[in-house]
């Protein structure tokens, strides 16, 4: 395909980044990135950078994407929540390593574009237009939450979804930028891990930024 040889150099770039595991680079050498960005910006989709999907909302840059998804040890069959589906980007990645996925985005138009996506692709998953930062406790616990926007604190109603040794990725931060923070259920204490700085757009909702916003 014309973009097979962009998206090799995607993978080597991330490799040369430091990302190492292997299921994260083979999930992302098989999902066609540029099916999920605007028409018209498929020949930047490889590249290190994110790009807008609308309502000011973006697709991550790859190496953040797949930074996140190295942090949370993905393997198949685990049950993992994302917050934030965007552009279904980052929830076909998760599919595409085996994981059982459950994501919610707050914006309708975004929510159904992204779940059209998926499912014409064949990804099974389960999502839901509603507030991110208060999760799904429908499907809780969760082995993994991955929240694809900033936070202004830890939020608790997400990590209260984690089961034990549960693992949540979130950038933590004001709105010009975030510190990416992992969390580790132990018990009922919760191991904090501050990755690497990123900037995200904020997260929305009552445990997050104001919904007025």
């Amino acid at each position: 395909m014309i973009y097979a040889r962009k998206q090799k150099q995607m993978i080597t770039r991330l490799m040369e980044k430091g990302i190492k595991d292997t299921a994260v680079l083979k999930a992302m050498a098989a999902v066609p990135r540029h099916e999920f960005v605007q028409p018209g910006m498929e020949f930047q989709a490889y590249d290190e950078k994110a790009l807008p999907i609308g309502f000011d909302q973006t697709i991550s840059h790859p190496y953040t994407v797949a930074l996140m998804t190295q942090t949370l040890q993905v393997t198949p069959h685990k049950r993992i929540l994302e917050i934030g589906t965007g552009s279904g980007y980052q929830a076909a990645v998760l599919c595409s390593m085996g994981a059982r996925v459950f994501t919610v985005e707050r914006i309708g138009p975004l929510a159904r574009r992204a779940a059209e996506k998926l499912s014409a692709m064949g990804f099974r998953f389960l999502s839901r237009t509603g507030d991110g930062s208060m999760g799904w406790t429908t499907y809780a616990p969760y082995d993994g939450i991955i929240v694809t926007a900033g936070a202004p604190v830890s939020p608790t109603s997400l990590l209260d979804q984690l089961t034990e040794g549960g693992r949540c990725v979130i950038p933590i931060g004001s709105e010009e930028g975030q510190m990416l923070t992992l969390f580790i259920r132990a018990g009922d204490e919760l191991k904090k891990i501050e990755i690497e700085p990123l900037s995200f757009v904020p997260l929305i909702g009552k445990d997050g930024w104001n919904t007025s916003k």
